[in-house]
């Protein structure tokens, strides 16, 4: 590749001055040809068959799967969430599914996310691998996604590709992704958001240099700068934000700072561009079209996954509306409008109010460290069964991630600080809100329960933390061919070690047969077991 380092923003040696400010608005992409898409695609290939082989292992409901496959069954029969009876688990293992009562089930979650799981139904039919289909191809998918938004990001093909095959061999990805829960689909969508949001900054200052590039041309000057109002990539973004809301409530988090990082980008753009009060035309001019743009349309295609539940007449609270009738200007606003705000209002109560102690629940501060992983499954086997051959033999799902990735990606969360605040690196910054997107809010839920598998949508961020670490690593392509070299070998043997390391996890994600022993070595604390 002809850039393989992460630089941070510097101006072109130009001599024009629309050539200066073109070079300051947007560097080009790589000129790789068909690596650009060929790489991420092999890279996804790997996640592929990490995710996708066995997948139906174990055959049986593991985990929270006995609410979101059982939902997702329900919504595909009936367009809601029904009540299942008590031994409704078992009797879906052994091929029946006249498993729900006709009582609505007040679900906690939004239907996007369930919706997805029932295509998977749909196709391969209500067991293991059809109801974890969905989740294994947004993992897929999702490496895909980091790995285009890592080239874009750092503006080379093998630093986006390193970031992709970081999150391809994770172990907390993995095992997310092959469990039929909602965590996996949410970092879909988030990331899904993020690279369009990428797309549209350098779409929008491409077009802010050739406006500037027309108005020097012609000698006028340059005043308050365009109003650019067609931005189709921000829609695209709304959608995938109202989508990831629509799977779990924590992708509010994402809208909100993404929306305030795409600002800071335009009003970065306009003061690099010359333009007159950059800040406050950014607010005035720019601020109210984001604003409608992406909040609009997210807010759009949330209230629309709902409508199952809308044309409904047994959803759970769905009647509400009807029992309480309106009084005053509230008998303008449609029942079903209502009774889906009195829904979501029991729905915050639930979420505020959930303080029960649980076996895995881990306070955020501890994710990022591997603090408490979660077991989705586990059994203990002897010898002869399910295929142990020795005295006694584990079998496990563990939610752990990958040690050495997680632990570099503290380290290079630091740098990426330290490169955002000292020299105003954008892609760090970038970084950064992904993060805060993603991990942030959490800290502040001190007393509530929270689990370590949550931080399925973080992990994508800390990849291309790391890869922005091991960028700068490797050096920028003027430097010495020694100081190259020395960075490659440390950058290569990192990722070498990473992924070692996720090899020799790889049973305890997809729930191998292992002998105790071999499992109680990976048990690297006790607080991992």
């Amino acid at each position: 590749m002809a850039r393989t380092a992460v630089e941070a923003p510097q101006m072109a040696r130009v001599t024009s001055p629309i050539r200066f400010v073109r070079a300051r608005l947007n560097r080009p992409m790589p000129a790789d040809g068909v690596w650009g898409w060929l790489g991420p695609l092999l890279v996804s290939a790997v996640a592929a068959v990490l995710r996708l082989i066995d997948l139906g292992r174990p055959n049986r409901i593991i985990f929270d799967e006995t609410y979101y496959a059982k939902d997702a069954l329900s919504q595909l029969e009936f367009g809601y969430t029904r009540q299942a009876v008590e031994d409704a688990d078992e009797m879906i293992i052994e091929g029946n599914l006249d498993v729900f009562t006709d009582e609505p089930s007040f679900v906690v979650h939004p239907p996007a996310g369930k919706f997805l799981i029932a295509q998977g139904i749909r196709l391969l039919g209500m067991e293991p691998a059809g109801w974890r289909l969905a989740t294994a191809l947004a993992g897929v998918i999702t490496v895909f996604l980091v790995a285009r938004v890592g080239r874009r990001l750092f503006r080379s093909t093998l630093l986006g590709c390193t970031a992709g095959l970081l999150l391809a061999v994770d172990g907390l990805a993995i095992a997310t992704s092959r469990t039929a829960i909602l965590d996996g689909l949410l970092a879909m969508f988030v990331v899904a958001a993020f690279a369009c949001l990428l797309v549209d900054r350098d779409r929008s200052r491409s077009a802010l240099a050739d406006w500037t590039d027309r108005r020097v041309a012609a000698g006028l000057p340059l005043g308050d700068g365009p109003l650019i109002g067609w931005r189709p990539w921000r829609l695209a973004a709304g959608l995938m934000l109202g989508l990831a809301c629509a799977t779990k409530w924590s992708g509010l988090y994402a809208l909100a700072v993404f929306g305030l990082m795409t600002v800071l980008w335009e009003i970065g753009a306009r003061r690099a561009a010359g333009v007159r009060s950059p800040a406050l035309n950014s607010l005035l001019r720019d601020g109210p079209v984001a604003f409608v743009t992406i909040v609009g349309s997210t807010l759009v295609t949330y209230v629309v996954t709902w409508w199952g539940w809308i044309f409904s007449d047994n959803g759970w609270g769905r009647n509400w509306a009807a029992d309480n009738p309106a009084t005053g200007l509230g008998r303008l606003v449609p029942d079903w409008l209502r009774s889906l705000v009195y829904y979501h209002g029991e729905i915050w109560r639930f979420h505020n109010g959930l303080t029960d102690d649980h076996t895995y629940e881990s306070n955020a501060w501890t994710w990022l460290y591997l603090g408490r992983p979660v077991s989705f499954d586990y059994q203990g086997l002897d010898q002869g069964q399910a295929g142990c051959e020795v005295e006694r033999c584990s079998q496990e799902v563990l939610a752990l991630g990958n040690p050495v990735l997680w632990w570099g990606a503290c380290v290079a969360l630091i740098a990426c600080l330290l490169f955002w605040f000292l020299r105003r690196d954008w892609r760090a910054g970038a970084i950064l809100a992904g993060v805060t997107a993603t991990w942030v809010p959490w800290l502040f839920y001190v007393e509530r329960t929270t689990f370590a598998f949550y931080a399925a949508a973080i992990v994508p961020f800390l990849a291309l933390a790391v890869a922005y670490g091991l960028g700068l690593i490797l050096g920028k392509p003027d430097d010495s061919a020694q100081r190259r070299a020395v960075g490659v070998a440390i950058a290569g043997g990192f990722v070498l070690v990473v992924v070692v390391v996720a090899a020799w996890f790889y049973p305890i994600h997809v729930d191998q047969v292992i002998p105790y022993d071999d499992w109680r070595q990976r048990m690297w604390f006790d607080t991992w077991i």
